[in-house]
């Protein structure tokens, strides 16, 4: 192990930021990276007072074509602002990049939250950066092509500190900017990405015992899609509905929903389900048309499967962790809040799941991330399920794995910096700091047209002024995010955090309802 004042030194003859464009040495150098980023994990992580650089990359750096059609993807880097929290550690700098600059309102009010920590201190050890680039592009990519940003982030980092990337998934890209900058990744080897697809998913529950709905995996063209609609139906005849997935989709993108209704009492069912996919096979994704998907399917494959019924259906998520030295943690349950056709998009969620059977579901969880552990996954990932509840009991079908950080992360992690609690995975319940109860309900997606044209400015405005600002003497009240896409979309992210579900439900329609207010208001020309 290297002493703690030095870093795992690169062969002499390579620059970190002109390496060779040789994939063989690129991915060698990272192993090494990544394998003192195990050797020091108890020195960066267990120890508050280490001097340590956290370099945040909050790159969506998944499928373009499906990113671009959600509303305000570009601001999306902002949902990990909370690891601005980090500065609570009085030795700790924190390194943000983002494609375009944030408003210094935005930064001020994360600041704010800070708990035993002045403005002026944690402002010191923040370092903003950015690329002014406000394409629809990974923000990893944009990084990678300008070599003066990348030097300006390794002068931002003392060369006598602990070091590691924090971002929001991890692929080759990313993989490049490590060994360019010199700094391991929190996060799954993209060599194990093809783990967190929905075919391996379903082969990994089997692996782990773990109910799933009936259907088939490893499809990768409209002949697998209606062969696997086919069998599905006559294995079921009662069947009314089957999903299919895209291999690689995001919050329900991806995702389409297949309707069996008006199906001939005779004739050939392979058929007729070909005759009619095009208009019986509706696409989740905002604007996504039946040949675009089906052009997705070519590309990554996918999955058909039966769509699970119920009279009391809930679609809960289990967050988990494999730290760097391969012990398994459950971090959380959500109960998700679902929209779209079919109840399938990503709309926000409530914490902790339901207690009939949040300790189940994290039990399931820790099942299946043992089955990833022996494949090596590092960092943060979701197991998502759906939840059927029959006479007393629920059942639980698997339904996905998503390995990286999510729409529940965010949240999470906001209310452990700021209450400095904890899940028991074993009651289901969260305990702060001083062993109280806490609950919350967030979103990404509160949206509507009269929010449009409301700035950072305004909304911190309107929250202060009407009582619905987090109270660190209570530990309760609202913390927003996705801040920028306020003005051009009418798009916010809210996170409600109460002593019960109750009072977080409260503050969630307060919320809304200021909102509401305060935007038509504004849409009219009134202020004030």
């Amino acid at each position: 192990m290297y002493p703690m004042d030095t870093k795992l030194p690169l062969p002499n003859l390579i620059e970190p930021l002109l390496l060779p464009n040789d994939p063989t040495e690129e991915i060698r150098l990272y192993k090494e990276l990544q394998q003192n980023f195990v050797d020091r994990y108890e020195q960066i992580f267990m120890d508050d007072l280490a001097h340590k650089t956290v370099l945040i990359i909050p790159s969506f750096t998944l499928d373009e074509e499906i990113l671009a059609r959600v509303d305000g993807v570009q601001y999306y880097e902002e949902r990990l602002l909370c690891l601005l929290m980090l500065l609570r550690m009085p030795y700790t700098r924190v390194i943000y990049v983002t494609s375009m600059p944030i408003d210094q309102a935005i930064i001020d009010y994360y600041i704010h939250l800070l708990p035993g920590i002045t403005a002026y201190h944690a402002m010191q050890r923040l370092t903003l950066l950015s690329c002014f680039d406000a394409s629809k592009r990974s923000l990893t990519q944009k990084i990678l092509e300008r070599p003066r940003l990348l030097q300006r982030i390794k002068d931002n980092i003392p060369s006598t500190q602990l070091s590691h990337i924090a971002c929001f998934n991890v692929t080759e890209l990313e993989r490049t900017l490590a060994v360019k900058l010199h700094l391991p990744i929190f996060g799954c080897d993209p060599d194990l990405l093809y783990l967190g697809s929905k075919s391996m998913g379903r082969k990994l529950f089997r692996a782990a015992n773990i109910a799933i709905p009936d259907g088939f995996e490893d499809l990768n063209t409209k002949a697998d899609i209606v062969d696997a609609l086919t069998r599905l139906k006559t294995a079921k005849p009662a069947l009314r509905k089957a999903i299919v997935k895209v291999n690689e989709g995001f919050s329900g993108d991806g995702n389409a929903v297949f309707s069996y209704h008006g199906i001939p009492e005779t004739g050939e069912l392979a058929g007729w389900i070909n005759d009619v996919l095009p208009n019986q096979l509706k696409m989740v994704g905002n604007d996504m048309d039946y040949g675009t998907f089906l052009k997705k399917f070519d590309e990554m494959g996918g999955i058909a499967e039966i769509f699970i019924e119920g009279d009391e259906k809930t679609s809960p998520s289990v967050q988990c962790r494999i730290n760097p030295t391969g012990n398994v943690e459950v971090l959380s349950t959500h109960d998700q809040l679902l929209g779209g056709e079919s109840n399938q998009v990503f709309l926000g969620a409530t914490f902790p799941a339901n207690n009939a059977y949040a300790s189940e579901i994290g039990i399931l969880s820790e099942k299946i991330s043992f089955e990833l552990q022996k494949y090596g996954v590092m960092g943060r990932y979701a197991i998502d399920f759906i939840s059927v509840k029959n006479g007393n009991a629920w059942t639980h079908y698997a339904i996905e794995i998503n390995l990286r950080k999510g729409g529940t992360t965010h949240p999470y992690l906001m209310l452990q910096f700021l209450t400095r609690g904890n899940y028991n995975a074993a009651d289901g319940e969260y305990y702060t700091a001083n062993n109280q109860h806490r609950y919350y309900v967030c979103s990404d997606n509160l949206q509507q047209p009269h929010y449009r044209g409301l700035t950072p400015h305004d909304m911190i405005d309107i929250a202060m002024v009407n009582g619905l600002l987090y109270d660190s003497s209570t530990q309760e009240g609202v913390i927003f995010h996705l801040i920028s896409t306020l003005s051009q979309f009418g798009k916010l992210g809210v996170l409600c955090i109460g002593t019960s579900h109750d009072r977080a439900n409260r503050f969630y329609n307060k919320t809304i309802e200021v909102l509401d207010r305060e935007g038509k208001k504004n849409m009219a020309g009134l202020v004030g």
